[in-house]
């Protein structure tokens, strides 16, 4: 097997380091996940597909139950959301938080307890609160002034809901402009610096119908630092204390949101959870202290931090076309099934498998099939230079935010998602097909 370095990669880097820890080398450069080798997926299921390990997603769960036992462990499942992994983490313990009633019926319709599910949105369709309500969510996170009104007048004279306010608490974190929500230059939730957030709280404290159960914010994400966490909980904290004094109420809620950050590369940075639930835990306590408050219930929102590096997509190379100074491989997928390099920059580490190389390493763009320049997966990345038509490419951390983003461009339908656990591989998403764009195409 030829191994070569990254660029940006540190010398001596492990290759394998973001892949699942189930990942183990085969001959002739194949690789297995979860017991099953990759070059099988392939040709059982076709490409593109995306491989989830459903053993790495519940250790990363228990990863998290373990840093934080006795905090809430809300799954956020705008990163990736199927049928299997609402099982998967209902047995694990988490909680989940959702976006829209899509999210929130498919998880209720699979056995997931409303009670342990968190809404939130910051612009939250009539339909999102009608499935909420009536399904019995635990909370609702409020984002803006107008739905106070409006949840308060759904609930009915009868009724009583949980809600929380999302506070933005002016700390600039993360890995993009595009992913930093926590400052007041952005459409989520209601400013701590002009007021917005106490008159919401006030507000909502004259609200029969709702029940104020705590404050809720979200920094960012693909956050690497311990730092920002820290900085938005003493604001946090310090505007719980301040509700305290002004209005008599002790709020027994704090949820801190997720945005943790993965390696997407061997090298790359990522947060070092045992550190962020150690100091997160110690300022709570310090700041309660200090302002002679009880210490809330404390809640986390990790994302992409469980799902992430449990996936690896599989795409078939298509074709091969040197231009100039630039070698780009085309394959069976791209934009349509992963946007985010688009939308980010992110970059990723695409690897051959299923066979040895047997000539040098060559500098090259890995891109897709659609009909945009912009359609890049991996920009500059070494691959073997003998690199041609029929080979299999697989990309780790491929788990969150793709499918989940993934579009109907050029008709070519999204991929299969395929688990895999204890050397068995399973079809956990159909792929999908032409069938299916002509049934939702209804007109003559």
């Amino acid at each position: 097997m030829t191994i070569t370095v990254l660029p940006g990669i540190p010398a001596g880097a492990d290759e394998l380091s973001v892949w699942p820890a189930s990942t183990t080398p085969l001959p002739h450069g194949g690789l297995a996940v979860g017991g099953v080798p990759l070059g099988e997926i392939a040709e059982r299921f076709d490409t593109p597909a995306y491989v989830l390990d459903e053993g790495e997603v519940r250790g990363r769960c228990r990863t998290y139950r373990d840093a934080f036992p006795d905090a809430d462990v809300l799954y956020a499942a705008k990163a990736f959301l199927s049928r299997a992994m609402v099982r998967w983490v209902a047995e694990e313990g988490l909680g989940l938080d959702v976006c829209s009633a899509g999210e929130l019926e498919l998880a209720v319709t699979a056995g997931f307890p409303a009670e342990r599910i968190v809404l939130h949105g910051n612009a939250k369709a009539p339909r999102d609160l009608e499935a909420a309500l009536r399904l019995g969510v635990g909370r609702i996170v409020i984002d803006g002034p107008s739905e106070i009104a409006r949840i308060a007048a759904a609930v009915g004279p009868e009724g009583r809901q949980k809600v929380m306010v999302r506070v933005v608490p002016g700390v600039s974190a993360g890995g993009h402009d595009k992913i930093r929500t926590g400052t007041d230059d952005q459409k989520f939730g209601l400013s701590l610096t002009d007021g917005g957030a106490q008159h919401a709280i006030a507000r909502i404290l004259g609200q029969p119908r709702l029940e104020l159960t705590g404050l809720h914010c979200h920094i960012g994400s693909q956050i690497s630092a311990v730092k920002p966490y820290l900085v938005a909980m003493r604001r946090m904290v310090g505007l719980m204390a301040r509700v305290r004094d002004a209005h008599g109420v002790v709020l027994p809620e704090l949820d801190m949101g997720g945005g943790h950050a993965v390696a997407y590369r061997p090298g790359d940075p990522a947060l070092d959870l045992t550190a962020l639930a150690r100091r997160m835990r110690a300022e709570l306590v310090e700041g309660c202290a200090a302002a002679h408050l009880a210490v809330p219930r404390l809640a986390v929102e990790p994302g992409r931090a469980v799902v992430g590096p449990a996936g690896v997509v599989l795409y078939r190379v298509l074709a091969v076309k040197r231009t100039g100074t630039t070698v780009f491989v085309a394959v069976d997928g791209g934009m349509s099934d992963n946007p985010r390099p688009a939308l980010y920059g992110v970059r990723y580490a695409p690897r051959l498998i299923g066979r040895t190389a047997t000539a040098p390493p060559c500098t090259a763009t890995v891109v897709g099939r659609h009909c945009e320049a912009g359609d890049v997966l991996a920009a500059d990345v070494e691959l073997p230079g003998d690199v041609h038509p029929g080979d299999l490419l697989a990309v780790p951390v491929a788990g969150a935010y793709q499918l989940s983003m993934a579009s109907g461009y050029n008709l070519v339908g999204r991929p299969a998602v395929i688990g895999v656990d204890g050397g068995t591989a399973r079809l956990l998403v159909r792929r999908e097909t032409l069938d299916d764009f002509r049934r939702r195409d209804v007109g003559a």
